[in-house]
């Protein structure tokens, strides 16, 4: 048996990083991964485009008219009053007018049309009074209006989409208004991922005394598939190093990055980091942070390593704010911005220590117009049911002390986070 004493007082010793610190060295160490496949566009649905969509024609091809009513010239216009013109023809929308609008002319023009030669304006057919083949058109007109033009939303050989970008229901429909069948996407992320420890028993399986059911490859499975990367569930591994060394060698074969959970504490049986350090590199290891301060970055082999607390609301709250970042940047897209914070009032007090930032399940709610958080639940990291009935996390930064009912605070909501 591995003298998991000895060892650990070999290993250097790592100071806890701010959220910042961390989130700063995970960005600045991962790049995109290589590797496109060429796909028929509805298949590209949520992936990341590997090159820019350029315009191949203006969009929209033609001059075309925004509403239903008349193309007119604008010079055809009294400068006063109202004006009387020659209805000549019809145009529709994938049936254009053949001849030309001259002066003192009018055809009539559907939504999506395209604009006769001469005409310049289109008057809305609510605005005109129809008399045999003439229409009255009311002064007050502009030169222009109701009208569309070529190249308006896309100029030929424009860029209409950057590499990076997310194909989601609108690029969709933007990608076939430019006549593309097929694009070139960046290949999925690859992410291996396991639990660790003796305790856990997957679904399925009866418990043995003192044993608990694994949540942390589902959370996963699900944090995972919202981020779009193909997953590798690699199962629960046993509390024995060489059991872990066999994991993290087989998951660095075949992923681009590895997620573990369990193991990176400081117990006698938590041998992430004893097997890290000798297989590959470490980063960092312990965050300012709560829940989530133990939490291990670094490298095996080609594949990045994130090795997340055991708890579950801790391997929610390491995921979501700094694991994702890094496999967006991995996976060719960009990372989130500073996660966007609202300001709520609390209305509950919150004990905190000042020196680590915390991450509180909360629940918002508009009072009176304005934004007003309670916390939700037991705040416990191994209470996942909070999770579940949170729709935030109150963020206390580090210089934090304490809240009491009516303080401002920072609120994070859920929704595009995961």
């Amino acid at each position: 048996m591995t003298d998991t004493t000895s060892c650990a007082s070999q290993l250097p010793d790592y100071g806890s990083l701010t959220a910042a610190e961390a989130r700063a060295r995970m960005l600045a160490a991962v790049a995109p991964v290589p590797g496109h496949e060429c796909l028929p566009v509805r298949a590209a649905l949520g992936r990341l485009l590997a090159a820019d969509i350029i315009a191949p024609h203006d969009v929209p091809a033609h001059d075309n008219s925004a509403m239903d009513g008349y193309a007119i010239r604008f010079d055809s216009l009294a400068g006063d009053g109202d004006t009387r013109l020659a209805v000549v023809g019809s145009a529709f929308a994938g049936k254009a007018f053949s001849g030309q609008v001259g002066r003192g002319q009018a055809v009539r023009i559907m939504t999506g049309a395209v604009l006769p030669a001469g005409a310049d304006t289109v008057v809305v057919q609510e605005a005109v009074s129809v008399v045999g083949d003439a229409v009255i058109v009311p002064a007050g007109q502009k030169a222009g209006q109701n009208t569309r033009r070529a190249g308006e939303d896309l100029a030929r050989g424009a860029v209409a989409l950057p590499a990076g970008k997310r194909v989601g229901p609108a690029e969709l429909g933007l990608i076939a208004s430019l006549g593309c069948a097929e694009v070139i996407v960046r290949r999925r992320l690859r992410v291996a991922f396991f639990s660790t420890g003796d305790e856990l028993a997957s679904i399925g399986t009866p418990l043995a005394p003192g044993q608990i059911y694994d949540s942390n490859r589902y959370t996963l499975h699900g944090l995972l598939a919202g981020l779009g990367a193909e997953v590798i569930d690699l199962g629960v591994v046993p509390d024995r190093p060489e059991a872990l060394e066999s994991a993290l060698r087989e998951a660095a074969g075949m992923a681009d990055a590895i997620i573990t959970t369990g193991g990176v504490s400081v117990g006698e049986a938590d041998f992430v980091r004893e097997v890290l350090e000798r297989l590959g590199e470490v980063r960092f290891w312990k965050l300012a942070i709560k829940p989530g301060r133990p939490m291990a970055f670094g490298k095996v082999g080609g594949a990045w390593l994130f090795g997340l607390p055991g708890n579950p609301v801790a391997v929610m709250v390491s995921y979501t704010q700094f694991a994702l970042d890094a496999l967006l940047r991995l996976a060719g897209a960009d990372p989130l911005p500073e996660r966007a914070l609202l300001v709520a009032t609390a209305a509950n007090p919150i004990r905190k220590q000042a020196g680590r930032r915390e991450y509180l399940r909360g629940r918002l709610v508009a009072v009176d117009g304005r934004w007003q958080v309670k916390t939700e639940g037991n705040q416990g990291s191994g209470v996942l049911r909070s999770m579940s009935e949170a729709d935030c996390f109150v963020v206390l930064p580090e210089d934090c002390a304490g809240v009491q009912p009516g303080d401002a605070v920072a609120v994070q909501p859920f929704a595009g986070l995961y």
